[in-house]
């Protein structure tokens, strides 16, 4: 007697599972490259906000730009003032968002005025959550380097 056997044999499952591993090698490194797009394209949009909100800040307290990022975001409770002025999300105030780390500064002029201010904008894991590095100051001009931090010298995005 014979028995029908039944499922699926050893080779067969070897094969749906390597078929299996072929597509998800072609498929993970376009995720990630998608996903560090988006980080990017983040990066910038940050940078605008934070553009935006030096502006509301600026003619709101007369005091010139922001002393400090945490300056621009939210308070931790009541109404806002100028050490915390809600123009900008709590995460952006705090320096990162979306694999990007923002840096700020700002400089006082004698009278205690802050007249400038520059953000940078830095990969969190280089290669990983974006290739691009950014730049933006009181021009509000965003600026780009592919290979190193971006300063004002470097060529605005899209130009």
């Amino acid at each position: 007697m014979k028995k029908d056997s039944q499922g699926f044999s050893l080779i067969e499952l070897l094969i749906v599972v390597a078929i299996i591993l072929i597509i998800a090698a072609i498929a993970i490194p376009n995720l990630l490259k998608s996903r560090m797009a988006a980080n990017q394209a983040s990066a910038v949009g940050s940078l605008r906000t934070i553009d935006s909100g030096e502006i509301i800040y600026a003619s709101t307290y007369n005091t010139g730009y922001s002393p400090t990022l945490a300056a621009l975001g939210p308070p931790a409770s009541g109404n806002g003032g100028a050490s915390a002025a809600g123009v900008i999300p709590s995460d952006l105030a705090a320096g990162n968002k979306q694999g990007y780390s923002f840096v700020y500064a700002a400089t006082a002029d004698s009278s205690g005025r802050y007249n400038t201010y520059s953000v940078n904008a830095n990969p969190v894991t280089v290669g990983t959550t974006g290739t691009n590095y950014y730049f933006t100051d009181q021009t509000a001009v965003i600026r780009q380097n592919s290979t190193q931090q971006a300063s004002a010298s470097d060529p605005p995005i899209g130009g």
